[in-house]
């Protein structure tokens, strides 16, 4: 039974960052910019701190957008007329997004910026 239990959370899981894949720009923007700086740190031939620290950042991005999606359609659902503290939540959960998309672009900067002088 166990067994079981973990694989329909696995697949409930999927099928929601699937969900919000075909229904946020947003989110496939992130992912298309994951697969750039994946194929960029391929190519620059990365070291293992700094696959992590990408890798890091990348999971951050995704998993506030993913909380984003999710605390704005609970907000939708709860809420469905515009409410002062409604509007307050959205903001709030979106302003996490562009924090973690900030702190990836400056981590993305120290690694591949002196990559991309050194070529130049």
């Amino acid at each position: 039974m166990k067994d079981k239990k973990g694989k329909v959370g696995f697949h409930h899981a999927f099928a929601g960052i699937r969900a919000v894949f075909k229904s946020e720009w947003n989110f496939r923007f992130h992912v298309s910019i994951m697969v750039l700086v994946l194929a960029a740190g391929l190519l620059f031939e990365l070291s293992q701190l700094e696959w992590a620290l990408i890798i890091i950042v990348i999971g951050l991005v995704l998993l506030t957008e993913l909380l984003n999606t999710a605390i704005e359609k609970m907000i939708d659902y709860l809420r469905p007329e515009i409410h002062p503290d409604a509007r307050f939540i959205k903001d709030a959960a979106a302003g996490a997004v562009l924090v973690s998309s900030i702190v990836s672009v400056l981590v993305g900067v120290i690694i591949f910026l002196p990559k991309l002088l050194s070529i130049f």
